[in-house]
């Protein structure tokens, strides 16, 4: 996969931490939303955002659908962070 952005320092949440010790691959997820993937919970409108986002710099937002529910990962507008959250801990 190819990586579009840098991700700065990678952090969850309680509630993402769980979904990961439970079998999900917040590994895999990490490395889809950094190579433009930004999942099946996502509108058209919000991956048009991330895709211009990739070109001036604002945040950008991925939302997968896994068997425990739906996790987001935020990268901020300065990459110096990306959070894996449930959406219910924004």
């Amino acid at each position: 996969m190819s990586e579009l952005f840098d991700l700065g320092q990678v952090v969850a949440t309680p509630g993402a931490v769980e979904f990961g010790e439970r079998g999900v691959d917040l590994f895999e997820l990490i490395c889809c939303h950094r190579s433009g993937d930004w999942g099946g919970g996502l509108c058209e409108e919000d991956k048009a955002l991330n895709e211009a986002a990739l070109k001036d710099g604002s945040r950008i937002l991925s939302a997968y659908i896994t068997p425990m529910g739906k996790l987001w990962i935020i990268t901020e507008a300065d990459h110096s962070s990306t959070t894996i959250l449930l959406p219910e801990e924004y």
